[in-house]
């Protein structure tokens, strides 16, 4: 019988053999939708970011591993001594470096550099890591690596369904065969027991939300399904969503709100 780890990391590999497959390869995965990933951070902080913010105190170095556009880590540099974001997506770097200056952050660098292999000499107070455990092949190393780099607690931001899974039924529509998830809660836990890691766990009160939950127009929603289900290059693509749009989308005062997208809640594992 495989170990928790091994049927972790059977289901990324699955996964990453399933998109490569049916996607034109990339040099960067984010290159297209980077921008997505950007807010103010100066806005009024959602109800999970501020809980994973209630972790940090003005004096704390905060590592945020796969931190893209600072979503997370750039609204908590205004409450800390100096956030580092480790990220190896070049597009999601100029997003953070732009968002930041925009916002007059002064104390916070975007490092170019994988995690754990490039960044074995960065540590902080808070080790941060949201949405990019479902990527991650070799996960006990992974795991291993933020607790040495934490000299406080490491924080693990997981979503129930995970954004890479949130789209199944539309991949399944497009490409004509059911899509291999990503792991999720269920399957990280097990391999956190097994390396001897009793975390707290909650789950916390906002839902899921997406910029472009609520395309305008048909087209606009036509061109969502495609994009979340890799689906630009499949030949008829476009006219099975366009088939089926009833199927997929509710039209709202707001504009079309996919049926497709499962209810999720986020997973905080510290």
């Amino acid at each position: 019988m495989p170990s928790a780890a091994e049927s972790y990391s059977a289901l990324v590999l699955a996964a990453n053999q399933q998109a490569a497959r049916v996607s034109a390869p990339r040099s960067d995965r984010w290159a297209s939708r980077a921008a997505m990933f950007r807010l103010d951070p100066r806005r009024k902080l959602e109800a999970n970011t501020a809980a994973v913010a209630a972790f940090v105190g003005p004096d704390d170095v905060v590592v945020d591993v796969g931190g893209g556009a600072g979503r997370v880590s750039l609204p908590i540099a205004l409450q800390c001594a100096r956030v580092v974001n480790v990220e190896p997506s070049g597009a999601m770097r100029k997003e953070f470096d732009a968002s930041a200056a925009e916002a007059g952050i002064t104390n916070a660098e975007c490092i170019d550099a994988d995690w754990p292999g490039g960044a074995s000499n960065i540590d902080g107070d808070i080790v941060l890591v949201a949405n990019v455990t479902y990527f991650v092949s070799e996960i006990v190393p992974f795991l291993a690596a933020l607790t040495n780099a934490a000299r406080k607690r490491v924080v693990i931001s997981v979503w129930s369904v995970p954004p890479p899974n949130d789209a199944a039924r539309v991949f399944e529509l497009v490409h004509g065969e059911p899509q291999a998830l990503a792991p999720t809660h269920r399957e990280l836990l097990p391999v956190l027991w097994d390396m001897g890691v009793l975390p707290e766990v909650r789950v916390l009160p906002d839902e899921f939300r997406s910029a472009r939950m609520r395309p305008p127009t048909v087209d606009d929603a036509v061109k969502l399904a495609l994009d979340v289900a890799s689906g630009n290059d499949v030949p008829g693509a476009t006219e099975k969503v366009r088939a089926h749009f009833d199927e997929l989308y509710a039209p709202s005062p707001e504009g079309f709100v996919p049926r497709w997208r499962l209810p999720s809640r986020e997973m905080l594992i510290t």
